[in-house]
């Protein structure tokens, strides 16, 4: 199925929607504010080792320190000490297994990292020892020599031919390995000399940069938004990419002539009057991606809830009755949803672990035919994930890589007025609230008069079902109690004041 791309720029974010059969794929943010990190590379500072948890902290220059990892430290590193930076410590130990992370590295050490995720909630950014820059058909890999190979390409021979093509072009003498990528299945020995020229050319400045600096500092960024579209999200299905902005259509085409030339004429500029996020629909449908329930074409729904632990989707049939009996209703609803799911999924860019509840089927058939219709769903989405069979529960587990904010924690905070929790305290609830802290001010403080201000719908219960509760409270501790309307307080908010 051919893939469109439509770019929105504004000077304050970049949006970048992939349409595929005029409907919303995927969607891309990338805020001026609050640009992501992943790929960066940086001379960190290590802060402080945690032998427990075999990790350490690293200033990269961050609001909060990053999290490296034992197992993201490249073993068999050079030996030195790491003052300019380029050594990470000794990951080999003779044969007699890793090292413990307290041997490797100390605090106050200068250290080349690299991001390998974006700081998600209250965690920091996760980094790594090994370094890889990516370009348009290769991975370069400085501190390795070997070359690799996408499993995606073909088969073993055409591979090998890949390798044998590689190895040719790379000149002996020079440092360094490639992982080949999928889109490099065809192409030419010049393409390949410019992408390694190109990538080493990169690594090459980001050295020069550690020579002289002192952490932490930023020695390579990443591509923008648009670029890494370039780069990474076009594949052959690509048809156009729209561009709504003069200057950055010329930008991005100026790019693409330097790095990606046979892109060049996928590029469009648009110039239309009406948005155009508005004229595909995209504007609708990030606005549906944020909401808890999903309808599907049939009548039924899905129940959408994301925690900080895990996801969870509910299947419901909701208004669709079927035309035969309820086991086909149940099939032909969680069919449907299984495509929802997929699409849904990359949509919000949800990740971490995933709980699916589909409507329960007797028939095993059906639920192989579910799970066959979700997995095929799922293989137009380029993320890793696995997928478990149903449970002895009738649940469907998975995992979906999770590298940046969900397409909810990019756009949206939690409530101010509910904290979070989706749902707020009835007004009666607050009400009693009142009347047992009215009790307490009272035991505690001597006042001529005691004053409620609270939300408008608390007043009213007060004045109304609730008045008896309040004329009691009065004579009991024999001071008078009024009463404030306030517009701007929340239904959970009140105050006392003590006359």
């Amino acid at each position: 199925m051919s893939e469109e791309f439509l770019v929105n720029f504004t000077p304050q974010e970049t949006r970048v929607a992939l349409m595929q059969g005029g409907v919303v794929q995927e969607l891309h943010i990338e805020r001026t504010a609050s640009h992501g990190i992943v790929g960066n590379v940086y001379l960190g500072r290590v802060v402080r080792v945690l032998p427990g948890m075999q990790s350490a902290f690293i200033d990269i220059g961050l609001e909060r320190t990053a999290f490296l990892h034992v197992a993201d430290i490249r073993e068999q590193r050079q030996n030195g000490n790491g003052g300019n930076g380029s050594n990470g410590g000794n990951g080999g130990n003779g044969g007699e297994g890793p090292k413990p992370i307290e041997k490797i590295l100390s605090e106050g050490q200068n250290l080349i990292v690299q991001v390998l995720k974006d700081p998600i909630g209250t965690k920091g950014a996760r980094l790594s020892t090994q370094v890889s820059i990516a370009g348009r058909l290769l991975v370069y890999l400085p501190q390795e020599k070997h070359i690799g190979i996408s499993q995606r390409i073909g088969g073993e021979a055409e591979r090998e031919l890949l390798r044998e093509k590689l190895q040719q072009l790379i000149p002996a003498d020079e440092a360094g390995g490639f992982i080949v990528r999928t889109m490099a299945e065809t192409a030419s020995d010049e393409e390949f000399t410019n992408d390694i020229a190109y990538l080493r050319k990169i690594w090459a400045e980001a050295k020069n940069t550690a020579v002289n600096a002192r952490p932490p500092a930023l020695l390579y960024q990443d591509l923008t938004l648009c670029q890494r579209l370039l780069r990474d999200l076009v594949t052959r299905e690509a048809s156009c990419i729209v561009i709504d902005s003069r200057e950055n259509f010329q930008r991005l085409s100026l790019f693409a002539q330097e790095y990606m030339p046979q892109l060049t004429p996928l590029l469009q500029h648009y110039t239309g009057e009406r948005p155009l996020f508005d004229l595909h629909g995209v504007e609708d449908e990030i606005q549906k991606a944020l909401a808890r329930r999903v309808e599907l074409k049939s009548g039924g729904y899905l129940i959408i809830d994301q925690t900080e632990a895990m996801t969870t989707i509910d299947v419901n049939t909701g208004g669709f009755v079927g035309l035969r009996n309820f086991d086909d209703t149940i099939f032909k609803t969680n069919l449907e949803a299984a495509q929802t799911i997929a699409r849904q999924l990359r949509l919000r860019n949800l990740g971490g672990i995933i709980i699916l509840d589909f409507i329960d089927m007797e028939s095993e058939e059906h639920r192989a035919a579910v799970l066959a219709e979700l997995n095929k769903a799922l293989a137009r989405d380029h993320t890793r994930m696995s997928v478990n069979g149903f449970s002895s529960l009738g649940l469907v587990e998975m995992t979906r890589k999770r590298t940046r904010e969900s397409l909810a924690h990019v756009l949206c905070e939690p409530c101010p007025t509910c904290g979070g929790r989706g749902e707020v305290k009835t007004a009666r609830t607050v009400c009693y609230e009142i009347l047992r802290e009215l009790l307490r001010e009272a035991r505690q403080f001597t006042a001529r008069e005691f004053r409620v201000l609270a939300a408008p719908v608390v007043i009213d219960l007060f004045l109304d079902e609730e008045s008896g509760s309040l004329a009691m409270l009065s004579d009991f501790i024999g001071k008078p109690i009024s009463l404030q309307a306030e517009s701007g307080y929340a239904q959970e908010q009140f105050d006392i004041v003590l006359m």
